[in-house]
């Protein structure tokens, strides 16, 4: 294809999905699309919506997306419980209807909606992204220059899992008070998000929390777990971490629920990854969740759960019903997190913490939300 076909555009937004191509405005544009998972695509917003109506762009600000915006998104599938799930269609051209899947602009074909967020957004593909590499003009897609797949690996500092039952259980919570209490015990903490759906939000925030480290499988060239194995994917993450950084720990999050299409289960049955991991934290909605995650994890993973946490320990009923009956221990991210970091703190070798530094060290003070949690049940106790 000759230069000649190309054109040069500006965009309104470009999606954080496709930041591995560190790509600007203005674009240069191609009529040709390539229709596979991972390729970048210039769209036309069709419509606005009040609800699931924004962006999180290549600068990790998250923007509204107006009626006739131009965005810059990847190609990929997703399979999503509580969100839009869709498909690369088999061929793409300038003209055709695909949809937003996701924040991080996922596009595809919506071939499930969710009735809490109304229709997925619908966008006319524009074309293709095009870059220049040794050159050379080429189609921009995620895999270029990503990380390495590893089917092998063969160390790793302790690893610190955050499964789940399902999406929005507090996964990403209760990594990020993990995080943050680990490294105010003088730990240095990598963190990784190992499946889910292009979002760099949640890393993010678990940086912003004290990992000096983060990786995710989008920088694997992943947009969406659901549509490779993600095994060598997760254990590629977990070495370029290893190797980036002097780590003590790696704190890994797993997007969506430990049963699903996303992943989660090859990772927690896979017997090298379950060597390097010494804690499982796992988040829960309710306590048929909190049962089913506690047998899930005995009967085939073969595992403990170190401490379970989310909505289910919100109050007192649901804590001492997991650890009466469950004998597993329960604490709120939100209200209990330093007792949540005691307890991976103690799942931890003594390996893990660097020689000047005991494991029995004091806990981390109470951060300002926990005593205004603690503040609250008080009130409520009290007929405040």
């Amino acid at each position: 294809m000759t230069d000649d076909a190309f054109q040069t555009d500006p965009v309104d937004k470009i999606a954080s999905s496709t930041a591995h191509c560190d790509i600007e405005s203005p674009i240069t544009l191609s009529p040709y699309v390539v229709a596979q998972h991972g390729y970048v695509v210039v769209v036309r917003a069709l419509d606005e919506k009040d609800q699931y109506d924004e962006v999180e762009c290549s600068d990790g600000a998250f923007r509204h997306i107006r009626e006739g915006d131009v965005l810059v998104g990847t190609l990929g599938g997703r399979q999503a419980l509580k969100g839009y799930s869709g498909r690369v269609p088999r061929h793409i051209a300038p003209g055709d209807t695909l949809h937003v899947l996701n924040l991080g602009g996922l596009i595809g074909e919506c071939t499930a909606a969710h009735p809490n967020l109304g229709p997925a957004l619908p966008v006319e593909v524009l074309g293709a992204v095009m870059v220049k590499r040794n050159d050379q003009w080429t189609h921009a897609r995620i895999q270029e220059d990503a990380l390495e797949m590893r089917h092998r690996l063969a160390t790793s500092v302790p690893l610190v899992t955050v499964s789940g039952t399902a999406m929005e259980t507090g996964k990403t919570e209760a990594a990020c008070r993990i995080v943050e209490g680990l490294s105010a015990r003088g730990l240095r903490v990598g963190a990784a998000k190992l499946t889910g759906a292009s979002l760099m939000r949640d890393v993010r925030r678990m940086q912003a929390h004290g990992a000096t480290a983060v990786s995710t499988f989008t920088d694997a060239g992943i947009a969406c777990t659901v549509e490779d194995a993600i095994t060598p994917i997760a254990k590629g993450v977990i070495h370029h971490l290893n190797e980036t950084e002097d780590l003590d720990v790696i704190v890994a999050e797993m997007g969506d629920g430990f049963v699903g299409y996303y992943g989660v289960d090859d990772l927690l049955t896979d017997m090298e990854l379950q060597s390097f991991i010494e804690a499982h934290v796992v988040a829960a909605t309710d306590l048929a969740g909190a049962w089913a995650a506690e047998r899930t994890f005995r009967e085939r993973y073969h595992a403990d759960i170190t401490a379970l946490t989310g909505p289910v320990t919100d109050n007192d009923v649901g804590r001492r019903y997991i650890t009466q009956r469950l004998g597993v221990t329960a604490h709120n991210a939100l209200r209990q997190g330093t007792a949540l970091v005691d307890e991976v703190v103690d799942a931890l070798p003594a390996s893990a913490f660097p020689e000047e530094i005991e494991a029995t060290a004091p806990a981390a003070p109470p951060s300002s939300d926990e005593k205004l949690a603690v503040a609250a049940e008080l009130r409520v106790i009290r007929g405040a």
